[in-house]
């Protein structure tokens, strides 16, 4: 059974939830979720689960407006928030019982933060950055200049919005392909259909894209002094591989596995354990006494 934690960043207060290993002592994995991810989302869950199976122990958390956590208004991304939660979370796993010392886990925008993150804290054992957000694709496949301008028009809107004290107008952060939505595909689509989560909604406030127009996490990345490994999909549309590769490239320490999927079948039954499975091995080489 999972542990209910909680930590505050910036005077929020977060939740978490630890899962603890068997063994006494061990590395604590802290496990950074995507865009508009929350921590009970199944694929997390389950993937928290395997590492604590591993040995480790693992702090899973909702950033600040998501989830369990606190703060106002909800559903708002804000990078230089969520990269505050995270050292706040690093502090929390430091001061538990039986903890050696941090790891880091982020997928998609999360895997983008943990090479950021990385670089702040040079005591970081080791990242794990699984399909790393490293800036949006030129072109989206399948978002036509049309739906493109509609998108930029909210995006600018709701930015001003912010600026102005005034509460978001939500954009559906996943949906089919040709709608309008922050990750528009059918392979999106499919995966969240089949999710069950109490926490998670399919809405986030378009201002938050402002503030990820301007996010390349491989710009920190030549800071990072641990061991990292890039997990990237070569047919992921949402975080292209010559962007992940990019972010692999900068990195001084940096190893890359390679899988034939898409984005979203990171998070499905038949891929997640093997993607897994390669996350553990990394761990054991480059943890070992």
């Amino acid at each position: 059974m999972a542990e209910r934690v909680t930590f505050t960043s910036g005077g929020i207060r977060c939740v978490g939830q630890l899962y603890r290993s068997t063994r006494p002592r061990s590395h604590c994995i802290l496990m950074c979720t995507g865009f508009g991810g929350t921590q009970d989302t199944p694929a997390l869950t389950a993937t928290a689960r395997d590492f604590a199976a591993a040995g480790y122990h693992v702090l899973t958390f909702d950033y600040r407006s998501f989830g369990h956590s606190d703060g106002q208004p909800r559903q708002v991304v804000s990078i230089e928030g969520q990269l505050a939660d995270i050292a706040a979370a690093i502090g929390c796993a430091r001061r538990l019982d039986g903890v050696d010392g941090v790891v880091l886990w982020g997928t998609s925008l999360g895997g983008g933060h943990v090479v950021a993150a990385g670089s702040r804290d040079p005591s970081v054992a080791a990242v794990i950055a699984q399909i790393p957000f490293n800036g949006f694709p030129r072109r989206v496949a399948g978002r036509s200049a049309a739906t493109t301008l509609r998108l930029l028009a909210l995006m600018g809107a709701d930015w001003l919005r912010g600026k102005l004290g005034l509460p978001p107008h939500y954009l559906r952060a996943i949906a089919g392909r040709g709608e309008l939505a922050v990750m528009a595909s059918d392979e999106a689509s499919r995966v969240i259909a089949g999710m069950t989560s109490h926490t998670w909604r399919n809405e986030v406030a378009p201002r938050g894209l402002v503030e990820m127009m301007r996010y390349r996490p491989a710009d920190f990345a030549p800071e990072v002094r641990c061991p990292v490994l890039v997990c990237i999909g070569d047919r992921d549309a949402e975080t292209p591989p010559e962007l992940s590769k990019a972010l692999a490239d900068a990195v001084p320490r940096g190893e890359v596995q390679t899988y034939p999927v898409a984005h979203f079948e990171f998070y499905t039954d038949d891929v997640r354990p093997r993607v897994v499975a390669d996350q553990i091995d990394f761990l054991g080489r480059v943890l070992a006494p």
